[in-house]
């Protein structure tokens, strides 16, 4: 059994242990709201997987990941495989030795970002309920904010259906849109970003996401022809790897994310070099909470701005895992994607609400969502 650490450090407490009785991979279909097209596929269901951690006390965490193959390599089944590899190594330990558990999983299976996250998170969520504190607790000294303003996702079959949403939405309490592309012809995506901007008015945040989905012609033409409808950044229009398209881009003066290629410290740091001038952290790419802090702190160092983002669609568990994120990242200048909004129901109690145009950082121990139970066995896939 790995030996845990003792708690140092004034105003630290230590704690006794906390065994772990039982790992549980739980695969679930989450309806969507609507289907989602993008880039080389449509999601009608979000296809995830939970994590429950129970404690010898009786005691529960959980964590979520959503399955991803286009982006981090997980299918759903993968990621319930990797989880149940897993689980005989959790089963007796110390749910408070998570520094020293995480880094032993990781030895134990390569790759499995997915996996390794929602392990993480559901760890934290027990630590947080066993010790009465908050998941950002364990992680940073002081969150930077105690809410968060998230953006909207516009993909839908016509500009026009794209507005009504909008204004839609920003009746609801959002602030910030961001546009599907890469799924329509150029002409009429360039059309659409005038005439959202026009329906909007000047002051509206905006970008547009590619997920991977452009050549580079067709990138420098989306963005000489959109210039005067001011994108605060284009996210993803290259394959995760062209480092050189991504820096002949970047010449043209226009603010280029990256998400898709984002899966370590290192792609941070390459593709900060190549001109990208912010990044997307996920969870699932970077394998949990402590290493994409550790990546938010290298934006800092790079002057990168930062997008939080869960992916489409998780529930209300790994959103309140992001909006922790978030809260203590350097930055937030790119915007919080919140993907539960998206679900036609959610699998916790009190889903994450915006008010007056934020969603607040669940100030409950763990993640400070509790979990419906019922509604999980609901969605379970069989």
């Amino acid at each position: 059994m790995l030996e845990r650490p003792q708690a140092k450090g004034k105003g630290v407490a230590a704690h006794s242990p906390l065994p772990i009785r039982r790992v549980d991979a739980i695969p679930v279909a989450l309806p969507l709201k609507t289907p989602m097209k993008m880039s080389g596929i449509t999601i009608a269901t979000a296809e995830n997987i939970l994590v429950r951690i129970e404690a010898a006390d009786g005691r529960v965490g959980w964590g979520e990941a959503a399955s991803a193959p286009t982006m981090t390599g997980d299918t759903l089944g993968g990621l319930v495989a990797a989880v149940r590899y897993l689980a005989p190594l959790l089963t007796g330990q110390d749910a408070f030795d998570r520094p020293a558990l995480i880094p032993a999983l990781r030895r134990a299976l390569m790759g499995n970002a997915g996996a390794h996250s929602a392990i993480e998170m559901a760890l934290l969520d027990l630590a947080g309920h066993a010790g009465n504190t908050r998941l950002v607790d364990a992680v940073a000294p002081k969150p930077l904010r105690t809410q968060v303003k998230p953006m909207w996702l516009l993909g839908n079959g016509t500009v026009e259906q794209d507005i009504a949403e909008a204004h839609t939405k920003e009746r609801e309490g959002f602030h910030f849109f961001k546009l599907k592309i890469g799924v329509k012809p150029a002409a009429d995506e360039i059309a659409a970003a005038h005439a959202i901007r026009q329906a909007l008015g000047r002051n509206m945040p905006l970008c547009a996401d590619a997920n991977a989905g452009l050549t580079l012609t067709n990138a420098k033409r989306y963005v000489e022809r959109t210039r005067p409808a001011k994108l605060a950044f284009i996210e993803q229009p290259l394959p995760p790897d062209d480092l050189a398209g991504l820096k002949a881009l970047a010449k043209l003066r226009v603010p280029v994310g990256v998400d898709e290629s984002i899966h370590s410290l290192a792609d941070v740091a390459a593709n900060a070099r190549a001109g990208a001038a912010g990044v997307s952290l996920k969870l699932i790419k970077l394998g949990g909470f402590t290493a994409a802090y550790e990546a938010a702190k290298l934006c800092r160092r790079r002057r990168l701005k930062i997008n939080v983002a869960a992916k489409i669609a998780e529930s209300s568990i790994a959103t309140a895992a992001a909006v922790h994120l978030a809260c203590v990242a350097p930055n937030v200048d790119w915007g919080v994607s919140l993907t539960h909004f998206y679900l036609a129901e959610d699998i916790v109690k009190q889903p994450l609400a915006i008010r007056d145009g934020t969603v607040a950082l669940p100030q409950g121990p763990g993640l400070g969502v509790e979990v419906d139970e019922a509604a999980v066995e609901r969605f379970r896939v069989k």
